[in-house]
């Protein structure tokens, strides 16, 4: 299954300047915290495959920056779950923690399934209009096979029923927790008739939305981000080598160990 190549270091220096910026921020902090932006998104979006190496050294010189910044960037993504660094082996980008997905999977649906209940209650119809447009564009960009675009009116879509809703900051608290489930929806994203489905469950969400039927709006997304649970083993079946089954198999062997006495 075609997965994005990694992302090569441009030949172009992105160039931070040295010294205080306007609001009296050193400049140090501004680069850490750009670099620790373009970092994460190459990591989620797999330009920066799970077990790849990052080389601090060479991420220094793309950002024409010294070090310090960059291992703070590469600190916080560690914090995060998204690099793992070993002192004396380097650093790697981190596999996708099939343990840890069902739990953030649930996590989002149960807040998820508010917010599309909430707007069903709550839609305007100059809100039910963007919605659709977002979804017009998710469709176009799933037409002309442009991954990264539906990727992107994904999210948009849900962010946008979490602002209908009235409580924009609920997708802000989901985003935090789904960083390893993003990961995993961009490897399902490829399969064939994933694209078609995630747009045909949308339309069942608006549509709900749009008749403000609170309940029908909620079992929609309810089901709709339920087919992640579903697609887990599949997925991980199909790209193992992008998936940390560690504990899984720790939990397998102590179930058969279980069965054996």
């Amino acid at each position: 299954m075609p997965v994005p190549p990694s992302k090569k270091t441009a030949p172009s220096v992105r160039r931070v300047a040295s010294g205080n910026g306007r609001s009296g921020r050193p400049r140090s902090a501004t680069a850490a915290s750009r670099i620790y932006s373009d970092l994460r998104s190459e990591l989620v979006s797999l330009q920066r495959r799970p077990g790849e190496a990052i080389s601090e050294a060479q991420i220094a010189l793309s950002f024409g920056v010294s070090r310090t910044p960059v291992r703070e960037a590469i600190l916080k993504l560690s914090d995060e779950g998204l690099l793992e660094i070993y002192p004396q082996s380097g650093i790697f980008v981190s596999r996708i923690p099939i343990d840890a997905l069902p739990e953030a999977i649930i996590i989002r649906k149960a807040l998820e399934e508010t917010t599309a209940r909430l707007a069903a209650e709550r839609a305007t119809s100059s809100q039910i209009l963007a919605l659709r447009s977002v979804l017009e564009r998710q469709r176009e960009a799933g037409a002309a096979g442009d991954i990264e675009a539906f990727h992107q009116a994904d999210e948009l879509f849900h962010a946008t029923v979490a602002d209908v809703a009235g409580y924009p900051g609920i997708w802000k608290f989901i985003q935090q927790v789904k960083v390893h489930v993003d990961r995993y929806r961009r490897l399902t994203l490829p399969q064939l008739g994933r694209i078609p489905k995630v747009i045909a469950e949308h339309e069942a969400v608006l549509t709900a939305i749009e008749a403000h039927d609170p309940e029908r709006a909620r079992r929609a997304m309810e089901i709709h981000l339920e087919s992640l649970l579903d697609n887990i083993s599949a997925t991980q079946h199909i790209n193992p080598e992008f998936f940390d089954a560690r504990h899984q198999d720790s939990k397998n062997n102590q179930t058969t160990s279980g069965g054996n006495t």
